[in-house]
């Protein structure tokens, strides 16, 4: 990443459900405004204004060990948890996954889940019923900081990229047949974290998230009244 150009890739595949995983290093030289990515969307890349849609992210905010989740649930996101994480994420790759199956999405950092996002819409509260693809990007947003254009160029690595997934045409609603149990991440196991992984959970979250967009009557969403 420069002044004059960023850089990303995406799957050529799109999917309705699945495990997807990469490993990661985000750029090494301190500066605000850089934004590092990995994520799944149902937005075309076409420059457009996507409007509405589902995404569910992981961007790193400037370099400095903070990584913020989020979910677009047929809106514009604004579900905002950050992280500061408990290693610097700009010297070793360390591994992010997110599991979506028709039950919950689980955002895991090297092994350990930080975060869930449960399958309410029996309650009202929408969920992903669209294909999304992976993508990953670096750019810079003007809302994570200023940029210290004097430290370009700014470079983020990434390997181990691996897919299990359920394949969906792209923009497809026609995703009934990714909730088969044929699919191991589909399996009841898979339903909700077990004892172990929501206590783990819970400790990570108390000594390392800095922002919760349910802790603030502002950016409270109807889901963060639900008992995941």
């Amino acid at each position: 990443m420069d002044k004059s150009s960023g850089a990303g890739f995406k799957s050529k595949s799109n999917f309705g459900s699945g495990l997807f995983h990469i490993r990661m290093k985000i750029p090494e030289k301190k500066t605000g405004g850089i934004v590092t990515c990995f994520y799944l969307t149902a937005v075309v890349p076409d420059g457009r204004d996507p409007g509405d849609h589902f995404e569910v992210d992981y961007e790193f905010l400037g370099t400095n060990g903070t990584v913020q989740t989020n979910v677009y649930d047929n809106d514009r996101g604004h579900r905002e948890q950050s992280f500061k994480l408990w290693f610097n994420p700009s010297q070793d790759f360390h591994s992010y996954d997110i599991l979506w199956n028709t039950h919950q999405i689980v955002f895991f950092v090297d092994k350990i889940p930080i975060r869930v996002f449960k399958n309410n819409m029996a309650k009202g509260v929408a969920y992903p019923t669209m294909s999304m693809h992976v993508e990953a990007t670096i750019w810079n947003a003007d809302w994570a900081g200023v940029v210290d254009w004097s430290q370009a160029p700014f470079v983020a690595q990434y390997q181990d990229f691996n897919i299990d997934a359920c394949s969906a045409p792209a923009q497809s609603t026609d995703i009934a047949h990714c909730a088969s149990p044929q699919y191991f991440w589909n399996k009841q196991e898979y339903w909700e974290l077990n004892a172990q992984q929501k206590q783990l959970m819970e400790r990570y979250r108390k000594s390392y998230m800095v922002y919760d967009y349910c802790s603030k009557p502002t950016t409270r969403k109807p889901e963060c009244s639900l008992l995941n």
